[in-house]
């Protein structure tokens, strides 16, 4: 098992660093910027072990994070929401419970962001790849959508006192099925492996089609979650202390 990346940006003067939670190596690079110390790992325990170990030893050296947000690209829940609508949680949604959002950030987000959806964001521990598990979600939670690191980053910003958010894009919609080739060669640290994806299409030449759509709409995820990183500037819209 690969171990998840960490790449941190000096802050300005006088101004602490946001952590920044993704589950995919692009996502992190979208992120990356002076002030953010960024963490990437596809939903892992590691993941959320590494976030509590950052502010663990932050905290013995005198660091202080300004925040830690969710960021990157999720599984569409709301059938109306297309790949590249932008969600912002108003509060994440497991099968333990709900996790509040710092309400201060939300607000500066929205400010940011007029054109994105605010409202639950579901965390679960593996892919939902499935439409009607999808849909059985939806009706359950009223998420809008879906993905795998925002409750674990949530938590532990729970634990330590530090605000939290998530804005996350969707990339399949809530009726699309991803093919099972499009997550075989999904790494724990966020990077994809080619190989097992091209012996799984060699398998199975009939989800070709499936994955050129899913291509299609990663690339529109991708266009909206720089066009959010631009727009919610450097600090991720985080209000000062």
């Amino acid at each position: 098992m690969r171990e998840t990346t960490a790449s941190i940006h000096p802050s300005e003067p006088n101004t602490d660093p946001v952590i920044v939670v993704c589950g995919m190596a692009f996502e992190a690079e979208i992120a990356q910027g002076p002030g953010v110390v960024t963490l990437c790992g596809l939903g892992s325990e590691r993941l959320a072990a590494r976030l509590e170990a950052l502010l663990t030893q932050g905290a013995a050296a005198g660091q202080r994070y300004r925040g830690i947000i969710s960021f990157g690209t999720a599984g569409g829940l709301d059938p109306v929401l297309p790949p590249g609508a932008c969600v912002l949680a108003s509060e994440i949604v497991t099968s333990d419970g709900r996790l509040a959002v710092d309400p201060a950030w939300l607000s500066a987000l929205r400010a940011c962001l007029p054109q994105a959806t605010a409202g639950a964001l579901a965390g679960v521990n593996q892919p939902l790849a499935d439409a009607e598990d999808k849909a059985r979600l939806w009706h359950s939670s009223g998420a809008h959508a879906v993905d795998m690191e925002s409750h674990r980053a949530g938590l532990v910003a729970h634990l330590h006192g530090v605000p939290f958010a998530a804005c996350r894009v969707v990339v399949d919609p809530a009726h699309r099925s991803l093919p099972s080739s499009a997550t075989v060669g999904l790494r724990d640290d966020g990077s994809t492996a080619i190989m097992p994806i091209l012996r799984a299409l060699a398998a199975h030449p009939g989800q070709l089609p499936a994955l050129i759509r899913l291509a299609a709409d990663a690339g529109a995820a991708k266009r909206t979650l720089r066009a959010v990183r631009t727009q919610i500037g450097a600090a991720f819209a985080v209000p000062l202390a």
